[in-house]
């Protein structure tokens, strides 16, 4: 019973992230966004791993995939779906960042010889991406075409696209490094430093003008905290405690609970749209990744 309490509660915090992204855009740009919400949780990682008597690897060798992965699967990622949600709903950023399951499928084609992509698969992708198109054309009203809404749309499925290629490389990094919790730290931490930079550099080349830190208040605030702390400090490492308990195969499910309660949390907090579009595309994302994790009752029995 515990073990499935803690995969629902993961699923909350995971699928509350993208509400919390979108009222703390509100009163924030994206860098220094995700730099808050980084240095959080890169605090929380360190502090644990410090206490099991460990720490990151300081030669170059052992750093430079935690490097990758922590621009790959974290900087460029968060920064793209936290750009996107300034135009974008966050029950409809929380479908499309479903995709990244189907995109790491792609690419794990690619990189994996166990991974094959077979007819069945393939039939879950088409499914799944025809899924984004239904949700795409939410954009066109009487004609009309909301650019600002297809570009963040389209931010967030690029952002999917890379949670694909870091879910991949980071499958190899982990089993090189055999811990969890010092990929996830290494990752983490270059992903403040690096987004700190950008924070700092981005207006000199036409970005956003920092916010000052001191004028984040109120539900944005709260919001940052809530998104670093818990939503990725915490979810990091209760996933990794999930996945011990109950099995990669079955913790991966929660890939299905994020979307609903993403969509439920808009609609109650934000009071945003849920139309049939929305809901097919959803049904058609969940439909093609159930469809590509299908497993037959023959090879099981095998």
């Amino acid at each position: 019973m515990k073990k499935w309490a803690a995969f629902w509660f993961l699923g909350l915090i995971w699928g509350s992230s993208f509400l919390f992204i979108r009222i703390g855009n509100d009163q924030t740009s994206p860098f220094p966004l995700v730099f808050i919400r980084t240095t959080l949780a890169a605090i929380g990682l360190n502090t644990v791993l410090a206490l099991r008597g460990r720490h990151l690897p300081l030669h170059w060798r052992g750093f430079y995939p935690l490097l990758l992965l922590g621009i790959f699967n974290t900087v460029i990622p968060f920064g793209l779906i936290t750009w996107g949600e300034q135009s974008v709903d966050s029950g409809l950023a929380s479908v499309l960042n479903a995709t990244a399951a189907l995109f790491t499928l792609v690419f794990a084609h690619f990189s994996f010889a166990d991974e094959r992509i077979t007819r069945r698969k393939l039939i879950g992708l088409v499914t799944g991406f025809l899924g984004v198109v239904v949700l795409a054309s939410r954009s066109w009203d009487e004609g009309g075409t909301h650019n600002s809404s297809l570009l963040g749309m389209g931010a967030i499925v690029l952002a999917a696209s890379f949670y694909g290629i870091g879910g991949t490389y980071g499958r190899g990094v982990l089993k090189r490094l055999g811990d969890p919790l010092m990929v996830s730290t290494g990752a983490m931490t270059t992903a403040a430093v690096i987004s700190g930079m950008l924070m700092l550099f981005a207006p000199a080349f036409g970005g956003e003008a920092l916010t000052p830190f001191d004028q984040i208040h109120g539900d944005a605030l709260i919001s940052l905290l809530l998104l670093g702390a818990i939503n990725t400090f915490v979810a990091y490492l209760l996933y990794y405690w999930v996945v011990q308990e109950l099995g990669a195969a079955r913790s991966s499910m929660v890939t299905y609970v994020t979307p609903p309660i993403g969509i439920t949390l808009g609609a109650l907090v934000l009071n945003e749209q849920i139309d049939s579009r929305l809901v097919l595309g959803a049904l058609m994302i969940l439909a093609g990744i159930a469809i590509v994790n299908l497993r037959l009752r023959r090879t099981s029995a095998r």
